[in-house]
Parts: C-alpha cells; structure tokens; sequence
C-alpha cells in the first residue's frame, strides 16, 4: 500500500505550491510526489518552482507548456505568447530546458491490474482537455487501448472525478492556477487500497494578492492579463455556470 501526491498546473507559481507542499507534510507526508505537466510557463518564479520540485524529489511528466518552453519553433503561437515564452526560457536557463525535454509523457506507479497511470491531459495527447461531461466518443478517442485502471491528469485546471467503463478519471486541478470558481489551489492524494486507490481532493489556501504582486514585478511580459487569469480563477467561457 502506498500514497501518492498528485499535483499538476503550478504555471511558476512558487507561493501556491509552498501551500501545497506545507498541506501534505500537515497531512502526513507522502511516498511519492508526481507532478503532471505544466510545470513553470505562466508565473512569476519559473525557475524556482524547478528547483523546489528537485529539491523534494518530486517525479514529473511533461505538459503542453513544457514542450513549448523546450522547443524551439513559436510559430504557432501569437506575438504575446511568444515574448512570454521568450522570457520564461531566458529566466529557466539552457540547463532547466533540457531537463524540461527529457520529462516523460507518463508515469506508471502501481502493479498491473491495479494502476495509477500519471498524465497531463489525457493518455493520448499532452494538449486536449478531458471535460467532466465529455461524451463517449471523445472518451474513447483519448482513451485508446488504455488499460490503467486509474487515471490522474491536469491541464484543465477544474477538479472531478468520473468512473467511466471501469475506469476512474481523476482530474487533480491546479496548484497554481485554479479555474473552477474557488481560488484555492488543490491537489490530490492517491491511496493505495484493496481494489483500487483512494482519492482525496486538497484545496489549499495561498496569497493570491502576493503573487499578483511578483508577477507585477518580475517583468513577464502581458503581466496584467495573468493577474486577471490569477484574480478570475475561473474559464471566461463558463462564468455562468462557475459562481
């Protein structure tokens, strides 16, 4: 038996994931620390949310946003976008891009039959969301020939859990960037039980305002639109039906 943290989206978020991190060890710690993508684009101290993560051994895939700081071509994205990137990966350094390339798409904890499959979106691409009212056809499309019975993700920043063919879909939200109405940031506690792991949602409180303030600060460019995204902490297109 064993228990496993789950935390995704920091987005450079040092002061949400300090919160999380100071939860867990409040909640008794855990075996193992996984973080599903979307480590540091986004925030305030992208480097040192890079290094908090090595220095609690935490074991991490690779999300869209780290894949885009990683390589190279931007051409796909829009003039403020790109000067994002571009301060991001000047602010990470060489050394913290390559790290960010070598990330997994997935991690595997557990034995077959009874496996927690770790992802960023879904277990087929690192960049389409997994609502919680996706219909049969999306889930299958995701899904593929998937045969983990668990199976924990982020990137859409809302938290839920689906069972679906046998299957539990956990979305673990955001530990830095919420977007489900609540401003909180959360993570999730996998417990290992006879016949299936245990979720357990966390939400924990940080200093929104102070991170609003660094990234004021800190010279990232488009600062006033991530303090709007941080302050909004929900999706523009679901305000309302997000209180």
């Amino acid at each position: 038996m064993q228990r496993i943290a789950v935390l995704s989206d920091i987005h450079g978020n040092l002061v949400a994931l300090d919160a999380c991190l100071a939860d867990l060890a409040a909640q008794g710690g855990s075996d193992a620390i996984v973080v599903a993508g979307d480590l540091c684009f986004g925030g305030p101290r992208p480097k040192k949310v890079l290094q908090r993560l090595e220095e609690v051994g935490a074991q991490c895939v690779r999300g869209n946003t780290d894949r885009y700081l990683a390589e190279t071509d931007d051409a796909q994205f829009e003039a403020a976008e790109t000067a994002r990137l571009a301060w991001t990966r000047k602010q990470i350094g060489e050394k913290w891009r390559a790290w960010l390339r070598e990330l997994p798409f997935s991690l595997r904890i557990g034995d077959e039959g009874d496996e927690l499959l770790v992802v960023h979106a879904n277990p087929t691409t690192d960049d389409e969301h997994i609502w919680p009212d996706a219909d049969e056809e999306t889930l299958e499309r995701l899904m593929g020939s998937e045969t983990a019975k668990t199976i924990a993700f982020g990137h859409l920043h809302i938290p839920y859990v689906r069972h679906w063919r046998g299957r539990l879909l956990v979305d673990v939200a955001s530990a830095g960037l919420p977007k489900d109405g609540d401003p909180r940031a959360c993570y999730v506690l996998f417990t290992q039980r006879l016949g299936g792991w245990e979720v357990k949602h966390r939400r924990v409180a940080f200093d929104v305002k102070k991170v609003a303030t660094q990234l004021a600060d800190c010279g990232v460019p488009g600062s006033a639109e991530l303090i709007a995204t941080l302050r909004r902490h929900r999706y523009r297109r679901l305000k309302g039906y997000i209180p």
